[in-house]
């Protein structure tokens, strides 16, 4: 299959205008069992879905404006995962240590293969209540013809999996552990023709963020202090780290009253979080840039607009060359791929800047993952092929950045940040629900 080479197009002339305002709520993070309402008011500016891929994913640095029939999109998708190759930026496997994905062990040698563990029961039971909330999402899926239906079936056929392996962890062969649940919620929905669930939702969302994102980087702007607006950046990643629709509890709380980034950050716990190395990293700040960043975004809205991009900005502002690394696929809310490439392209002005910071270093790159966790041995060439140089791997959210890869080596600097927004992860990591992690590893 022909390769097609990176396209640069220039950046959109339509401006953002506001056309109506209105309030939203979000849950206060101080308090793992109820939750505080904050208002905050948000403009909403129109967008458009550009669903422009290339045959054979490439990276790129702005918006594609090709459009490909559905066929030709399941074909380079299929493409895609069918070269996915290990992230060579992990440490080599010895006999001593060996990568592992998944962070919270679910069992171990002594136990049972044919009994399911507390931990692997406490996980198919948080996996089981947030099917009410896909089901919802899937019903109004228009692409689908006769969603209310098949959301239904969906719905069954996914409990009875987890049924299945609440009685036999072996039923559906592989290791039972997120990375699998996941995969099979996944298959079932793609089985009965639902592609992207939360398309609407996410549209919507990177709409307000859109129209609040000068603002929030304005801010971030006027203050002078290095160290202060370090963590003023980080505090952002985790504010909008929590627009976060495979939480059960977040997702319910969005359907009833929105979410509020503003608020978030006011109310994001205090320090120290339960991993808590940012005095490490601002010491680190201080001395150098990193030459050339990837960064391995999470949620669609609020989180990769006005968490990630800021800070990206800042990146490209200090001299470091920045790739961000999203999905394949459509996976929860989680940023596409092809999605960040229409954000960044809304958000540039028209000689390509971001807020009169340079986009010539910012790439745009897909993993080649479908799902809201991450396996480092299963990434795509594209992102493999641009490793060279990379002196600081970020993973960010809770599923690429704890519930997996939490304890992950790398052969350069690391991070992982994100915030604890699921009861078993807290459990595991014997922290409050919403607390927050940032974990800095220097080599």
């Amino acid at each position: 299959m022909e390769k097609v080479k990176p396209v640069i197009i220039s950046s959109p002339t339509q401006t953002h205008r506001c056309c109506s305002r209105w309030n939203y709520y979000i849950p206060s993070s101080s308090s793992s069992s109820s939750f505080h309402s904050h208002f905050v008011s948000f403009t909403l500016s129109t967008t458009c879905r550009v669903n422009s891929l290339s045959q054979q994913r490439c990276i790129h640095q702005s918006a594609l404006a090709n459009h490909h029939s559905q066929t030709l999109e399941e074909e380079a998708m299929a493409s895609s995962r069918s070269q996915l190759v290990r992230f060579p930026l992990l440490m080599d496997d010895t006999d001593t240590t060996k990568y592992s994905a998944c962070t919270i062990p679910w069992r171990f040698a002594s136990d049972d293969p044919c009994v399911v563990t507390p931990t692997e029961l406490s996980w198919i039971n948080l996996l089981h209540s947030g099917i009410p909330s896909y089901k919802k999402r899937a019903e109004s899926d228009t692409s689908v013809p006769d969603a209310a239906n098949k959301a239904e079936i969906f719905a069954q056929r996914y409990a009875k999996i987890l049924e299945d392996l609440e009685k036999d962890p072996a039923s559906h062969g592989d290791p039972l552990d997120i990375l699998l649940l996941c995969r099979l919620r996944e298959e079932v929905l793609k089985e009965l023709g639902f592609r992207d669930i939360f398309k609407k939702v996410k549209a919507e969302e990177n709409a307000k963020a859109i129209s609040l994102f000068e603002n929030v980087v304005r801010l971030n702007d006027a203050i002078e202090d290095e160290g202060n607006r370090l963590e003023n950046l980080v505090r952002g990643i985790f504010a909008g780290n929590v627009f976060d629709l495979g939480s059960p509890q977040l997702a319910e709380a969005f359907s009833r009253d929105g979410m509020s980034f503003s608020a978030t950050c006011e109310n994001l716990l205090p320090r120290p979080w339960i991993i808590d190395d940012l005095d490490t990293l601002k010491i680190r700040w201080s001395k150098k840039s990193w030459k050339k960043v990837i960064i391995f975004v999470d949620n669609s809205g609020a989180d990769i607009i006005l968490g990630i991009l800021p800070f990206a900005r800042e990146l490209l502002r200090r001299g470091s060359q920045v790739v961000l690394a999203a999905n394949d696929l459509p996976s929860i809310n989680d940023v596409t791929y092809s999605e960040l490439i229409e954000i960044i392209s809304k958000l540039k002005d028209e000689e390509g800047r971001l807020l009169g910071v340079s986009t010539s270093k910012l790439l745009i790159a897909n993993s080649g993952n479908d799902l809201p966790v991450i396996d480092l041995t299963k990434v795509s060439q594209e992102l493999a092929s641009l490793t060279s140089d990379v002196d600081l791997v970020i993973l960010e959210g809770m599923g690429r950045g704890i519930e997996t890869n939490l304890y992950a080596q790398f052969k350069c600097d690391s991070m992982k940040i994100a915030m604890v927004k699921h009861p078993e992860v807290a459990e595991f990591l014997e922290s409050r629900m919403y607390d927050c992690v940032i974990k800095y590893n220097e080599v």
